[in-house]
Parts: C-alpha cells; sequence; structure tokens
C-alpha cells in the first residue's frame, strides 16, 4: 500500500501548479490578441470603424474591470480551484462565439463576455501563488504564470494568422475556444488545496505557508470595508491604474500603429512576436532578481520594488518610439518598454501578494486589478482620436510617464511587513 501510494504522489507539485497557470495565460493572451490582430480583415468584412474598433476594445476592458471587482470575491468564495475552471470555461466559450459576430454590436458583446471571464485567471492565480509558494520563490512563481501572458502574446501573431489563414478569422477565434475548454480536465485533476493534496510529497507540504481556513459565513458588507479601508489598497490600485495603460496601448494599438503608419500589411504583424518575446523575458527575470535580494536578505516589499525602480528608469524609451526611422528600431524601442513594464507587472502581483492578508487576498487582488481595466479604458479613448487623425506620436510619449509617477506612489511600501 506504501509503495503504491508513494507512486501517486508528484515531486514538485507547486510547480506543477504554476505551470498550469502558465498554460492559462498562454491561452488567455492568445484569445485576447485575435481580435488587434485580425482587426484589419475584420474590420472591412463588418464595416467596422477605429471609432467603433475602440468601442468594441473599451467594451472588453469594462467588462475587465467589472469582472475583476467580482471575480476575486468568487475565489474567495469558491476556491481557486473551481474559480479557476469556470473562468477559463467562461472565456473560451464567449472567445469560441466570437466567430458569430455579424456586425460591431454584436463584435462588443462577445468582446464583453470575453473580459468578464479573462479577468478572473488573474484573480485567481496570485492565490494560488500565495497558498502554495514561500516568500522566497513567490515573485519566480507569479513571473513565470505571468510570462504565459507574453508567451500567448509571443506565439499569437504566428499562430492567429495561420489560423486565419487557412480556416478565415471566424475559424481562428473557435479553435483558440477550444483549447480553452480542453484546459480544464488536468487543471480539475491536479488542483486540490495544498495540505489536503493527496498527491503532495511530505518533504513539499512543509514547505507550503500554512493554510487559512475559510471563514464559514462572511459578512459580505463587513469583508469589502475591511478592504476599501486599507490604505495599501488604494496606493496598489492607482498604480495598476497608471501603469497597465502602457501594457494595453502596446498590445492593441501596436498592431495597428505598424500597419497604418508603417505600412506594415496583415500579414506581416507576426513580426510582432518579438516584442512579447522580449516581456517573456521581463517576467522571468524580474520575479528571479527580486528574488534573489529578498535571499540576500531585503524584505519582500522592498525587493520587488527596488526591481521596480529600475523598470521604471527604461520605460520612458516610449518617447523615442516616433522617431525610429524604420520598423527595425520601433520593434527595438518597444522591446525595451515590454521588457521594463513585464518586469514591473511581476513584482507589483509580487508585491500585492506580500502586503495583503491572505484571507482577503483575491477580492484585494480583484479590486487593485480592477484599476488595470480601467487605466485601458481611459487610454484606449485618449488613442481612439489620434488615431484617427493618424497621429501616434502624442500617445508614445504619454507612455513613458506613468511608471515613474506610480513609482512615486508606492515608494512607501517598501517598509511594510510581508505577510507570512
Amino acid at each position: 500500500m506504501t509503495t503504491s501510494a508513494s507512486r501517486l504522489r508528484i515531486p514538485g507539485l507547486r510547480w506543477w501548479i504554476v505551470g498550469m497557470l502558465f498554460l492559462a495565460a498562454v491561452l488567455n493572451y492568445i484569445d485576447r490578441s485575435l481580435l488587434g490582430l485580425l482587426a484589419p480583415t475584420i474590420q472591412k468584412d463588418l464595416g467596422i470603424s477605429d471609432s467603433q474598433y475602440a468601442q468594441i476594445v473599451n467594451a472588453f476592458l469594462i467588462a475587465y474591470t467589472i469582472a475583476y471587482l467580482l471575480s476575486g470575491r468568487v475565489v474567495d468564495r469558491v476556491g481557486s480551484r473551481l474559480g479557476m475552471s469556470l473562468f477559463i470555461g467562461w472565456w473560451s466559450a464567449a472567445n469560441a462565439l466570437t466567430a458569430a459576430a455579424t456586425s460591431a454590436a454584436t463584435l462588443g458583446l462577445y468582446r464583453f463576455l470575453l473580459g468578464l471571464g479573462e479577468a478572473g485567471g488573474f484573480t485567481a492565480s496570485p492565490k494560488i501563488v500565495a497558498e502554495w509558494f514561500p516568500a522566497t520563490e513567490r515573485a519566480l512563481a507569479v513571473g513565470i504564470y505571468s510570462l504565459g501572458g507574453s508567451v500567448g502574446a509571443t506565439i499569437a501573431p504566428v499562430l492567429v494568422i495561420a489560423l486565419a489563414a487557412t480556416w478565415g478569422w471566424q475559424g481562428a477565434f473557435v479553435a483558440t475556444g477550444i483549447l480553452g475548454l480542453v484546459w480544464i480536465l488536468p487543471w480539475w485533476w491536479l488542483a486540490h488545496r495544498p495540505h489536503e493534496h493527496p498527491r503532495i510529497t511530505d518533504h513539499e507540504r512543509a514547505l507550503v505557508p500554512p493554510p487559512v481556513p475559510a471563514p464559514v459565513a462572511v459578512d459580505e458588507r463587513a469583508l469589502w470595508l475591511g478592504v476599501i479601508r486599507q490604505p495599501v489598497v488604494w496606493w496598489l490600485l492607482a498604480a495598476r491604474l497608471l501603469t497597465d495603460a502602457v501594457w494595453y496601448f502596446y498590445q492593441f494599438w501596436l498592431p495597428k500603429y505598424l500597419h497604418d503608419i508603417r505600412g506594415v500589411p496583415q500579414e506581416g504583424l507576426t513580426i510582432i512576436w518579438v516584442v512579447f518575446l522580449a516581456a517573456d523575458i521581463g517576467f522571468l527575470s524580474g520575479g528571479f532578481l527580486s528574488g534573489r535580494l529578498v535571499r540576500r536578505g531585503a524584505t519582500p516589499p522592498a525587493a520587488r520594488l527596488w526591481i521596480m525602480l529600475g523598470c521604471a528608469a527604461l520605460i520612458p524609451t516610449s518617447a523615442l518610439i516616433p522617431l525610429a526611422p524604420s520598423v527595425g528600431w520601433v520593434l527595438a524601442g518597444a522591446m525595451v518598454v515590454v521588457l521594463a513594464h513585464a518586469a514591473w507587472l511581476a513584482n507589483m502581483t509580487s508585491l500585492v501578494v506580500d502586503i495583503v492578508p491572505k484571507p482577503i487576498l483575491g477580492t484585494s487582488f480583484g479590486l487593485i486589478a480592477a484599476g488595470s481595466a480601467a487605466g485601458g479604458i481611459l487610454m484606449n479613448s485618449l488613442v481612439a482620436g489620434q488615431a484617427k487623425a493618424g497621429n501616434y506620436d502624442p500617445c508614445f510619449l504619454f507612455m513613458a510617464a506613468p511608471h515613474p509617477l506610480a513609482l512615486l506612489l508606492i515608494w512607501r511600501l517598501r517598509r511594510l511587513p510581508a505577510q507570512a
């Protein structure tokens, strides 16, 4: 019996869990990248203007904001295993249904539904990391699953354009939606609460943080009041509002900038993969470097913020991109910005996990991340007017400022103690 049981144990189970989060993030970013990559064809087929395109992107971001506010509470109530299954099932179905769009209104509806599901993956993932990883490994774990987003964005140009060339843009939405539904099967088998997991080794059980029992009954009003009365939540929300606008800009508008201003044809937009390859490096290196500082004796919050300081120094490179003499130099500048933002985001997420109490982590993270989507909505509205006028230069200039400003807001948090 002992031998049989030991065969069922999975060494390094926490890394398998984060590997599944990585794959979920890959799918998440492929699904959200579809519209931007196929925008020239979809706009032509459905008769959608640039202003309507911006409204459709905003429909996604509005739903994303709503879902961030609510999905964190869902995760705290139903648990990360069921929560992740519900969210990825929802957004994958919505993504596949996008193939049925026949107008700007129906396309906006399906993107709204996509946004309602996609935010949940990024409120559940930090809670899962908090449950499975000690402080010395959290930033690396966050960097790995966040890396999935940029890997998804990296492979999306090649994958999506190939799918669209074979089966049309509708077929690309259906195929990628099916992949998400398939993901649920291994996740449900693999994911359990760490200390109750039937396949965890005794060695790993000793490494994971102590379990936090869920309360039998929760006063929702008191819980939300407890969350919103924490000043740290509002400082972090403001930082996400400012800085994530940069990520959304490069994700949703860089393909259109290259197509509309630099003359890159839709089939040539596969070159954007190099920008998101830089993000892959940023997510991994950002988590690795702050984890190394923690091992050398820095407190986790201080380690995250020192790395974020370096990132904030690089991101103003964005202002130089309109001056680039060629598409190659545009991509090089975008790579610097996206790499630095990815490292920033990995550490920002880890900072939230470090300083927010675990029992309300999902709810708090959802509220903080709602600032991310709100920043994207504001950015999108401003950029749409510039895109219509054919002048993206002020947009790249504006994207140079948010990270230094956000750092000024949250620099004081480096002195806070980390949660166990």
